[in-house]
């Protein structure tokens, strides 16, 4: 039990940085559905640059750039020029999804895959003070180790995150404004502040965000970029996003919710049942996704978005 934890944390980490980052565009009215395309853009360059330079640090660099560049595409179509904000994000998606394959084949010549990372390339594990002397203790000392320590330094940064969104987003006068964008942008031009500007800073922050979510999954949880190594986590982030009623504490719940159903149909891998046998492995593979819809269907209650979200604001 206490490895399925500890394996939750570890697959909510890109969820939560992604699911954060659509709060900001989602609270300041933008739809960003093109945070998987962000997040595998990120996970190429990351990889790519770690493998060139050696440096993780550059690699992670490179990723937020290039997140924070496609944000920044996504703002031009749809704020700037009022395009459709689904059809924007689904197009950054397929963009990225072709695209990170044929510059990956044209510069490693590995079929879309990068090399395999070593350790300097790659965001290693800290061991916390004192996780050693303490293993000795029975269940506390095993918690410590096992869930506490041994994470790397994006896993921190990540549960971090919530904490500091909901600082940002409800005490803040920035907060107070990105909230106000999102439900009302025609009174908030009324008060003399630039609706425009104040979504492309949100989109900035999604796209810090996203690119570390992507660096994280080529660099930490895996050791190098393979074709489309998200495989739908961006919609998960946003289907945790709607879960968690688009606030920060709810959604980080969702995050660890969808973290824990992954790691445990992992485990299911390879395991006979009394009277049925061995599960098929694409049904232990699709269960998070069934999961994911039963709960939103289910579960979730009434979810109330931010009023302006998917509008395009005209003066």
């Amino acid at each position: 039990f206490i490895q399925v934890l500890d394996a939750s944390i570890r697959l909510a980490v890109p969820l939560i940085l992604a699911s954060i980052a659509g709060l900001f565009s989602e609270r300041s009215g933008i739809v960003d559905i093109g945070l998987e395309g962000k997040m595998l853009a990120a996970c190429f360059v990351a990889a790519a640059l770690a493998a060139l330079t050696g440096s993780v640090w550059l690699g992670m660099l490179a990723a937020i750039f290039i997140s924070v560049a496609i944000s920044m595409l996504h703002g031009f179509a749809c704020i700037t020029h009022k395009g459709d904000q689904i059809v924007s994000g689904l197009a950054i998606n397929l963009l990225v999804s072709g695209l990170t394959i044929v510059v990956s084949i044209a510069i490693f010549k590995q079929g879309g895959f990068t090399p395999i990372l070593g350790d300097g390339a790659r965001f290693n594990s800290i061991i916390l003070p004192l996780a050693e002397i303490l293993e000795k203790i029975p269940i506390l000392g095993t918690i410590y180790k096992e869930l506490i320590s041994g994470h790397n330094i994006l896993v921190y940064f990540a549960l971090a995150v919530p904490f500091l969104a909901q600082f940002i987003i409800f005490k803040t006068r920035f907060g107070l404004r990105l909230r106000a964008v999102g439900e009302n942008p025609h009174s908030v031009d009324a008060a003399g502040i630039s609706v425009t500007f104040l979504r492309y800073r949100a989109l900035i922050i999604t796209g810090i965000l996203t690119g570390i979510a992507g660096a994280y999954i080529s660099t930490a949880q895996n050791a190098g970029f393979i074709r489309d190594m998200t495989v739908g986590q961006g919609y998960i982030a946003l289907a945790a996003l709607i879960f968690g009623k688009w606030k920060p504490y709810n959604t980080l719940g969702a995050c660890f919710l969808f973290g824990f159903l992954d790691a445990f149909a992992i485990r299911l891998q390879g395991v006979n049942f009394f009277g049925i046998g061995e599960i098929p492995l694409q049904l232990i593979q699709a269960l998070p996704y069934i999961l994911t819809v039963v709960l939103l269907a289910g579960f979730i209650g009434k979810a109330i978005p931010p009023k302006a979200i998917g509008q395009p604001y005209i003066k």
